[in-house]
């Protein structure tokens, strides 16, 4: 009796440990995989709020795994392991919807990308940028915001059950949904990033999370009607090969 105790104290505070190891190490891939550029250590560490040499622990163990990278000039960024990783996820859906996201992207000039609900958050999960745009977006798989902001994010909340909507939700915003419902498309202009518009079609798919297919792009005006009709036929497109 007098030993059991201790026993689970210390398993107790070990499992803490691990659990606060795991934490920090994930938030590491996504303070890289959100940075415009390769980071140094210092960066990392600042970043995520601890000593320099507890960050280079754990990037290490990244690095050797391939997850995290370095360029010439020693910064780090997320490493090649990391794509493979990513193309694993979701596989079929990547796969029936990048001929559509590169055609889309190809025919208006924008990038196109479908974004899919993950808990409270909108996620980038595959992005095409136009092979021939004077200037365009760069949408990073991977990059999230929370699903009240954004055209994709609004799209993905018209399709949930108003149960699930999120709580903090404004009664403007509660209003714009219901336009979305009811019109079938969302936008948004300098909502994520700034002086950058968005227009987003539900992708309805039977047994998975509520996605949607969207552009961006910095245009001062858009031709709405036009973006919309194109994407609305690649969430057909997507939804028939995948059976709906």
């Amino acid at each position: 009796m007098t030993d059991t105790a201790p026993r689970q104290n210390r398993a107790s505070s070990g499992g803490s440990a691990a659990s606060q190891t795991l934490s920090r190490g994930i938030r590491i891939l996504e303070i890289l995989a959100e940075a415009p550029s390769p980071l140094s250590i210092d960066d990392v560490a600042s970043e995520l709020g601890v000593h320099r040499s507890n960050a280079y622990r754990l990037l290490r163990t990244f690095e050797e795994h391939g997850l995290v990278g370095r360029d010439s000039s020693g910064r780090l960024a997320l490493g090649a392991r990391m794509a493979s990783l990513a193309a694993s996820v979701a596989h079929d859906l990547q796969a029936e919807a990048l001929p559509e996201l590169s055609s889309v992207a190809n025919e208006l000039g924008m990038t196109c990308f479908l974004a899919v609900r993950d808990r409270d958050q909108c996620t980038t999960l595959v992005s095409v940028e136009p092979r021939h745009a004077i200037a365009s977006v760069a949408q990073r798989p991977g990059a999230s915001h929370p699903m009240t902001a954004g055209a994709p994010g609004k799209a993905i909340v018209a399709q949930l059950p108003r149960r699930e909507w999120p709580a903090d939700m404004s009664e403007a915003l509660r209003s714009e949904i219901d336009d979305v419902v009811a019109r079938g498309f969302a936008t948004s202009f300098n909502e994520v990033i700034p002086s950058v518009q968005s227009v987003a079609v539900p992708l309805a798919l039977r047994g998975r999370q509520p996605a949607a297919v969207a552009v961006v792009h910095v245009a001062p005006t858009l031709d709405v009607d036009r973006i919309v009709d194109r994407l609305t036929r690649s969430t057909a497109a997507i939804s028939d090969a995948l059976g709906g």
